[in-house]
C-alpha cells in the first residue's frame, strides 16, 4: 500500500511523525511519502516538501503569498497523481488541505482526515464540505464528535496525540548541565513556530526579562527556524539569553512559567503542568477579519476545553509589557499556580489516555478494507 500525508506546520509533523510509525507497526511493508518536516522524514516517510516553505497564516500573509501558496497546490495535485497513492492523508492545515480533499475527492482518491481543522471556531459552513469530500473524519478534542453530529456527521473521536506522546516521555536529567543552564527558576518563552509569529511576540518576551531578575528566561527555538534568526533579534533588543533548540519538551520538564504564543503550545504547556500567560499579536487587518468571524470565546485550547478562562489570554492590544509583568507576576504565585494546575488535571482527565496514532492507523486500514 501506499499513502500520501499532507501536513503544513510543526505540529502536524510531530502528529504525522506518530501516526507514520503506527502504521509501520501495523503494516510494515507501506510506501509513504509526505509533506512535512524533519519527525516525518524520520519515522519512515520520504519527504517531499518541507513544512518551513508553507507557514503562512493569517488573511494578509495569505493574500501576500497567494502566488506560492497556489503553485503549491498545482504541484501537489501533479504529485499525488504520479504517485498514486491507495489514500491520502491530511493532517489539519486546513487552509490547504481541504482544497487538496476536494480535489483528490473528485479523482476518485480515498481521503482520510487526521486532526479536525477548528470548524467549530469559524465558519462552521466548511463541515458540508468536509462531509462531502473526505471519506472518514479523525478527531482529537473530545467535544469535536458532539460538534459533528449536530450536522449528521459520523467521525471517529481517537484521542489526543499529544498524551501517548508526552506520556511516554522520560525525564532529560541533563538538559540543566547540557544546556549551561543556571540553578535559577525556569521562565519558558515559546514564541510561535513561523517567522513572523516570533518577529511579533518575542520583542515584548525579551522587554520583560529584566523586571524578573531571580529567575532565567529560555527560549524554545523552534525546529523550522535559524539559531541565527533568533539571534538578530536577540541583538536588537540589547539582550542574551539561551535559545534552546528541538529540545521544547525538555525545557517544559524543568519550567516554573510559560510566555506562550497561541496554537498547540498551549495545550503542550498544560500538559506539562507548566502555568502559562497565552499570547497572541497579529496583522491588524487579519486580526479584525478574524474577530468577526470567530465564533468561541477562547483562542487557546487550554480555556477551550475546560469551557472558561483558566489561563489568561493577552491578545492584540491586550498583549502589552505591562499586561505580561503582571500576569507573569500572578502565575509565579504559589496560590494562582495551584488554581491553574487543578484546571490543567481536568485538561488529563478529559482528554485520556488513548492511543491516537494507533487507534487512527487502524481505522484507516479497517475502512479501506471494508
Amino acid at each position: 500500500m501506499k499513502f500520501y500525508i499532507i501536513a503544513g506546520e510543526a505540529s502536524g509533523d510531530l502528529h504525522g511523525a506518530g501516526l507514520i510509525k503506527a502504521m509501520h507497526s501495523q503494516h510494515p511493508n507501506l510506501v509513504i511519502n509526505a509533506w512535512g518536516g524533519d519527525l516525518m522524514e524520520a519515522a519512515g516517510a520520504t519527504l517531499v516538501k518541507h513544512y518551513r516553505h508553507l507557514a503562512f497564516m493569517g488573511f494578509y500573509e495569505v493574500a501576500k503569498n497567494i502566488s506560492t501558496i497556489l503553485n503549491n497546490i498545482k504541484f501537489c495535485k501533479e504529485d499525488i497523481l504520479a504517485f498514486q497513492p491507495t489514500a491520502l492523508i491530511l493532517i489539519d492545515y486546513p487552509g490547504f488541505n481541504l482544497r487538496i480533499a476536494k480535489w483528490a475527492h473528485s479523482k476518485g482518491i480515498k481521503v482520510y482526515y487526521y486532526i479536525s481543522p477548528q470548524l467549530w471556531a469559524w465558519n462552521t459552513g466548511r463541515v458540508h464540505n468536509i462531509k462531502k469530500h473526505v471519506d472518514r473524519l479523525y478527531t482529537i478534542l473530545p467535544f469535536e464528535k458532539e460538534f459533528y453530529k449536530t450536522f449528521d456527521f459520523d467521525v471517529d473521536y481517537v484521542g489526543h496525540p499529544l498524551m501517548e506522546y508526552i506520556n511516554g516521555l522520560e525525564k532529560d536529567v541533563d538538559f540543566i548541565s547540557r544546556n549551561q543552564l543556571s540553578e535559577k527558576p525556569i521562565v519558558a518563552l515559546l514564541p510561535g513556530s513561523r517567522k513572523q509569529e516570533i518577529s511579533k511576540m518575542l520583542d515584548t518576551f525579551l522587554k520583560v526579562v529584566s523586571r524578573f531578575p531571580n529567575h532565567q528566561f529560555v527560549i524554545a527555538g523552534a525546529p523550522s527556524i535559524s539559531l541565527s534568526f533568533y539571534e538578530s533579534i536577540l541583538k536588537k533588543e540589547k539582550i542574551n539569553i539561551p535559545v534552546i533548540e528541538n529540545q521544547t519538551h525538555a525545557l517544559l520538564q524543568y519550567a516554573e512559567a510559560a510566555l506562550v504564543t497561541s496554537g498547540t503550545a498551549t495545550l503542550e504547556t498544560a500538559l506539562f503542568n507548566v502555568p502559562q500567560v497565552v499570547c497572541y499579536k497579529g496583522n491588524a487587518l487579519s486580526f479584525q477579519i478574524a474577530k468577526r468571524l470567530v465564533k468561541v470565546d477562547f483562542i487557546s485550547l487550554v480555556n477551550l476545553i475546560v469551557e472558561k478562562e483558566l489561563v489568561r489570554e493577552l491578545i492584540q492590544n491586550d498583549f502589552s509589557l505591562d499586561n505580561l509583568e503582571k500576569e507573569l507576576k500572578k502565575i509565579l504565585d504559589t496560590a494562582t499556580r495551584k488554581i491553574i494546575q487543578d484546571g490543567y488535571a481536568t485538561i488529563h482527565k478529559k482528554l485520556g489516555d488513548q492511543k491516537a496514532s494507533e487507534n487512527t492507523a487502524r481505522l484507516i486500514f479497517e475502512h479501506l478494507v471494508t
